[in-house]
């Protein structure tokens, strides 16, 4: 199967992505650590703007994860990389 370079709803991705991260206890938790969030605030925080762009950050920090979500979703990972920079504002990696 052919990896995917297209542009993605960088919205729909994070949505997606955070579906990815929930699959799994270890990888919610510590995406729930990182963030400061548990399960009882994650639905308020995901109607705030920037948590998309949070769970993106959340993928582009930890290498194993974003190659681990690229690899099940047959993307390349700089698509993932492209749709937090569609998202805006301030990014930890920009130098």
């Amino acid at each position: 199967m052919a990896i995917r370079h297209e542009n993605h709803d960088p919205e729909a991705m994070a949505i997606d992505a955070l579906g990815y991260i929930a699959e799994d206890p270890e990888r919610l938790d510590r995406f729930l650590g990182v963030t400061g969030l548990d399960l009882s605030t994650l639905r308020a925080a995901a109607s705030e703007p920037q948590f998309f762009v949070a769970v993106l950050d959340h993928l582009l920090s930890d290498e194993a994860l974003l190659l681990s979500y690229a690899a099940n979703r047959r993307l390349n990972p700089e698509a993932i990389a492209l749709a937090r920079k569609r998202l805006g504002g301030a990014h930890e990696f920009d130098a």
